[in-house]
């Protein structure tokens, strides 16, 4: 067995550089994988997102509320640890096309809170996000937000809605 192997190591996002790199020593228990593809997708090709409606604001903070909170969403916030953190998903209009900046940042457990990632108040967001508005949201997790669903609304690729029922028991 070789003494080095060549790994990808990524110091910042977006910045990977291709080294050697010692084998790791199996131990007891133990099974060297090779791994042959490691990704991640773009928000074009999220297949899973939550519809949800605006509510209302809170101008004041820089809010705009939505009928979808953490039961929707599911409580994962699994992206506070990288260099920019969704909250609780990114938040796109109805056709899945990315609002930059605008963020799921926090959830009740029915409702929704989007604000700008920067935290910054803005008069403007009852303009532009009216009361009725519906907006994608892109779930941080999407196992973990399909398990909060009976049925899931698909969109074939003949362009016709199909809805499927959730397979329930593991």
């Amino acid at each position: 067995m070789p003494e080095m192997m060549r790994a990808v190591l990524c110091r910042n996002p977006g910045d990977l550089e291709i080294v050697q790199y010692p084998v790791p020593e199996r131990k007891p228990g133990e099974a060297l994988v090779r791994i042959r593809r490691v990704g991640v997708c773009g928000t074009d090709e999220i297949a899973l997102s939550v519809l949800g409606t605006v509510i209302g604001h809170q101008l004041d903070k820089g809010w705009v509320l939505i009928d979808a909170g953490w039961m929707a969403m599911s409580r994962d916030r699994g992206t506070q640890a990288q260099a920019v953190d969704y909250g609780y998903g990114a938040v796109c209009d109805e056709e899945g096309r990315p609002v930059d900046g605008l963020i799921m940042s926090s959830a009740n457990q029915e409702h929704g809170i989007l604000s700008w990632s920067d935290g910054r108040a803005d008069a403007t967001l009852a303009d532009r996000f009216p009361v009725g508005t519906r907006l994608r949201i892109l779930p941080n997790h999407a196992c973990a937000t399909a398990a909060q669903f009976s049925q899931y609304e698909v969109l074939a690729t003949d362009g016709s809605l199909q809805t499927w029922p959730r397979f329930n028991g593991w």
